[in-house]
């Protein structure tokens, strides 16, 4: 079974209308302020909604529920650990943030260590954050592809064109305000997904109920001790945490969104509640995903699957009519167009641009350059989605890793900036080239799933840095 025309009027509607909302914003964008940090004028409820959206891509769209129709509801347990790690965010890094004027994070490290500890973090996040975004924006592409039997090739060039015009045009505003219209978007689209399930099953929800018990797919806790199981409660609590202060309380993606806040209260205000909507969020997909295991047993499967992250895809075009499939494929691609471009251009600028090519630019020179930045980057996530059609592994579990393989080392940068007044640049750098390196064996060599990859290397990097600076002190005596 194909879209039907009106399914193909509402997708195209959605693009055109997200586009044209986005470049809206672009009347406001007259300084690199307004540009990247929207004069910090959002409200706490919309940075909730705007977090939310940013973290909730179509990994979690059409990965999460693959989760349940294949296996169980222990992913819950890295949900929890983001809880807990936004309230360590809002108590350790926030407040420094909204001392004076900082327009990315790594700012904050220069203040703190100097130009090089700044700029090897900044290219760890230019750099994980194009593969990560490219994966993410394959996603959604992948979505398309199968529902319209375009190649993934031109979808993705299709999304990619139009993430990057909303975006160059219209600065953070048009991100942040997208993400607010996107999340309620997708949830709608999820709820949807979730009542057209439940009126196909044969008994209801008490048959799901019935399945997902025989098959314990609602099992959610996995008290084992071992590295190389991604989801288990150890995973989940310490390496949750470590990812989430990583991502959300260092990464230039999503603590840009903060900087953006009216106060620090207004920010720690929406980081914290993110925490809980992404965990009822995570549930309802979860069992999204237990329904399309229910209904897959009474029903066959239209065509064998290539891999478990098109099974939602799936039964959306297979089964969905009178617009509806057109309406749940565009809250996937809302899903997905939560871009990491601003944030990557406002790095390139203010920690690479500005510090080393040109310091005494004007505004006009500088809104051009973080213009063509964003342009850049979208080419260059275009050409990771593009590659990343070969990916052999699930999409949800390649994203999750390739953000935390390099992230544990700017972690620890930060905690040291933090908590050890007397570590100083060179140790905390070598304390990063050491934490990369670990991580790099780790990921090449031993048998440890992806939750464990921050903590291991913010672990490594301040061990070896204050290590080095008791060196120091000793040899200096």
């Amino acid at each position: 079974m194909a879209l039907s025309g009106v399914d193909y009027l509402v997708i195209g509607a959605y693009l055109l209308a997200i586009t044209a909302f986005g470049s809206w914003f672009a009347r406001y964008q007259k300084t690199s302020r307004d540009y990247f940090l929207t004069d910090r004028s959002v409200p706490w409820w919309a940075i909730c909604f705007t977090i939310v959206a940013t973290e909730t891509s179509t990994l979690t769209f059409i990965g999460v529920p693959a989760q349940t129709f294949t296996g169980n509801m222990t992913f819950l347990q890295l949900a929890a650990g983001y809880i807990i790690g936004r309230i360590l965010v809002s108590v350790l890094f926030i407040p420094a943030y909204f001392r004076g004027e900082l327009f990315t994070s790594y700012e904050l490290l220069y203040r703190r260590f100097g130009s090089r500890v700044r700029t090897l973090s900044a290219g760890i996040f230019l750099f994980t954050r194009s593969l990560a975004d490219g994966i993410r924006l394959y996603t959604a592409a992948l979505v398309v592809a199968t529902v319209t039997q375009v190649p993934v090739t031109w979808v993705v060039v299709v999304l990619g064109v139009a993430m990057i015009v909303f975006t160059m045009r219209g600065g953070v505003s048009a991100v942040i305000w997208t993400d607010v219209v996107q999340m309620f978007i997708y949830m709608i689209g999820a709820g949807a997904v979730a009542v057209a399930l439940l009126g196909r099953i044969d008994g209801g929800w008490s048959d799901v109920v019935r399945a997902g018990s025989e098959t314990a797919r609602f099992v959610w806790l996995d008290t084992r001790l071992t590295l190389s199981v991604p989801y288990t409660v150890w995973a989940g609590l310490i390496g949750g945490v470590a990812l989430t202060l990583s991502t959300h309380g260092t990464d230039q993606f999503l603590v840009q969104r903060l900087l953006s806040a009216r106060s620090q209260r207004d920010a720690s205000r929406g980081l914290v509640l993110s925490g809980f909507v992404v965990f009822v969020q995570f549930v309802l997909f979860l069992l999204v995903g237990v329904m399309l295991y229910t209904y897959y047993q009474q029903v066959p499967l239209p065509r064998p699957l290539r891999t478990n992250d098109e099974i939602l895809p799936l039964f959306v075009v297979s089964e969905l009519t009178g617009g509806l499939a057109g309406f749940i494929v565009a809250a996937i691609i809302a899903a997905a167009l939560s871009p990491s471009l601003n944030a990557m251009a406002a790095t390139t600028v203010r920690d690479f641009y500005l510090p080393y090519v040109n310091p005494s630019a004007d505004q006009r020179t500088e809104m051009r350059v973080s213009k063509q930045t964003t342009a850049a980057w979208g080419a260059v996530q275009l050409a990771v989605a593009i590659g990343a059609q070969f990916l052999a592994s699930s999409v949800l579990n390649a994203g999750l890793a390739v953000l935390s393989l390099a992230s544990g080392p700017v972690l620890g940068a930060f905690l040291l900036g933090t908590l050890a007044p007397s570590v100083r640049e060179r140790d905390a750098f070598n304390g990063m080239l050491a934490g990369l390196v670990v991580l790099l064996t780790v990921w090449l060599l031993a048998p440890v799933a992806f939750p464990w990859y921050v903590a291991i290397g913010s672990v490594t990097t301040c061990v070896v840095a204050v290590g080095s600076r008791q060196l120091t002190r000793r040899a200096a005596l």
